[in-house]
């Protein structure tokens, strides 16, 4: 048995940095599978005959179920044991990869990716809680920035893998490929990682966890059926409603239960809210600008899937160097946790205005934008999380895992929706006759030169949209920023205002 020490004394797990590494192969898992089956989809409709409903369901399953559980998986990992939880996201990921990758119709193939949304829930929220346990307060930056590297690492292999596999092997590989990483992880992390949970032992809290499940999944399907229903219809209205009327309900009962999964006053903490109003509002700008961008590539510079994922790795890249060689985190050591949040705000915003107004010239404006992004979402995006998780108690680190990929979930999802609708609206108003998409509306045209003004139309759209996404997260950083600057002259800390999480008394890690 392990005592974890109070904050400042703790010398932190021995074995730490081999267990960041597991639990990161964990996660990089989960990341891929978030965008390796976009390659996919040509196959997928040939082979299976999918219509477009039902390849929008095969996507759509996996972020569903996972957003909706993301909150309710760190509660239980909190509650259980994290550990536990880790090697039963494993399990569930491994036997959903196993079950799609055999899939002999569209159904089944939903139903495994739907297995697999459980699964990356509970891994996604174990991870981050696992390496807080582990490392000392003072680690964390560093930690945190690593986890965040392994995220912007799996956002630009996903499509690399996809298309290697595909190009070699029939789709169903794209999920078998999991099967090797999950039995290795399966394996160190028995071996390697130590048990942890909250000593207090909470009640469970069943109704806030049906509550919550059911009002995100709500949200999210509103958010997603938006684009292709439109805004105004009776199904997106009516799910958006649910929504409102179960996240209402969780809230009013999670302000009344004696233990709850969500304790509300965390909102009350200027650090905590200016950490989530951020986070969402960059979520929005950086998930909607970068789903546009592969657009772009394509429809616009011509390029195929295989080369347009090849084109957006300077970004992950330069994430994975700066995040893996301590860089960022030396800098937000020295500039603090809300100057360094707003500097990697300012330096994302600039990458999408580069984009947005240099790309369609060719890809040197491209890459500008991509490396300024990179540098950017290397400073912002760990010191957001560390600000996130610093302001809940360390017991609670599940939970607060939850939230933090609760609201990543949230922001993306909305992003696409409203900056794809603001593209498709810019488009509409350029090209009347287009058909709704630029493929379409070429299809359509009867000359070279028409086909040209509808691809510079696309293109004008898509600028639009992109700026759109660069004034959002602009905002985002400035607001964050001043919040948690704010805080932290209300409240004095060791770290630039953002407090030490508060230890629980007698928590314990099993070696």
């Amino acid at each position: 048995m392990t005592t974890l020490q109070t904050p400042g004394t703790d010398r932190g797990h021995p074995r730490r940095w081999l267990i960041l590494g597991v639990i990161c192969l964990a996660q990089l898992t989960v990341l891929l599978d978030n965008t390796v089956l976009n390659v996919a989809i040509p196959s997928l409709t040939e082979e299976l005959g999918a219509a477009t409903s039902d390849v929008q369901w095969m996507i759509n399953a996996y972020s569903l179920v996972q957003s909706g559980l993301l909150l309710t998986a760190g509660s239980a990992a909190d509650r259980y044991g994290r550990k536990k939880m880790l090697v039963a996201g494993l399990a569930l990921f491994g036997v959903g990869s196993l079950i799609a990758g055999l899939a002999g119709s569209t159904g089944q193939l939903v139903a495994a990716r739907a297995g697999m949304g459980v699964g990356g829930a509970l891994l996604l929220t174990t991870t981050l809680a696992v390496a807080l346990q582990i490392f000392t307060p003072d680690e964390h930056p560093r930690a945190i920035g690593i986890w965040s590297a392994v995220n912007a690492l799996g956002f630009a292999a996903g499509p690399l893998l996809g298309g290697f596999m595909l190009d070699h092997f029939w789709w169903g590989a794209i999920f078998l490929v999991n099967l090797p990483v999950v039995v290795l992880g399966l394996a160190a992390v028995a071996a390697l990682v130590p048990e942890s949970k909250n000593p207090r032992g909470d009640r469970p809290d069943l109704p806030g966890a049906l509550l919550s499940t059911v009002g995100m999944t709500a949200l999210v399907y509103a958010i997603i059926s938006g684009p292709e229903h439109g805004w105004a219809s009776g199904r997106v209205l009516a799910t958006a409603a649910v929504a409102a009327a179960v996240l209402a309900l969780f809230a009013y009962w999670e302000n009344r239960v004696e233990h709850p999964m969500l304790d509300l006053h965390f909102f009350k903490d200027r650090r905590f809210t200016g950490a989530v109003a951020g986070a969402v509002l960059i979520t929005f700008g950086m998930g909607g600008a970068l789903f546009l961008l592969t657009q772009h590539l394509q429809f616009v510079l011509g390029y195929g899937p295989l080369e347009a994922g090849l084109r957006t790795a300077p970004l992950a890249l330069t994430v994975v160097v700066l995040n893996f060689s301590g860089v960022s985190a030396k800098w937000t050591s020295r500039l603090g946790t809300p100057p360094s949040i707003g500097l990697g705000m300012v330096l994302m915003s600039s990458g999408l205005v580069s984009i947005a107004t240099l790309a369609r010239h060719g890809y040197a404006g491209t890459l500008l934008g991509l490396l300024l992004i990179g540098v950017g979402c290397a400073i912002a995006n760990p010191a957001m999380a560390h600000a996130v998780m610093s302001a809940i108690p360390r017991e609670k680190a599940g939970v607060g895992a939850g939230i933090n990929g609760t609201l990543a979930e949230f922001g993306n999802g909305l992003g696409v929706a409203v900056l794809g609708a603001v593209l498709s609206s810019r488009f509409a108003a350029l090209v009347p006759v287009a058909a709704a998409s630029l493929p379409a509306a070429l299809a359509a045209a009867d000359s070279a030169r028409e086909r040209e003004r509808i691809t510079e139309a696309f293109s004008s759209g898509l600028a639009t949209s992109q700026l759109v996404g660069a004034v959002s997260v602009l905002l985002g950083g400035l607001l964050a920023m001043e919040l948690l600057r704010r805080a932290g002259r209300a409240r004095p800390s060791v770290e630039d205002g953002v407090p030490p999480a508060r230890p629980p008394a007698g928590a314990h890690a099993d070696d």
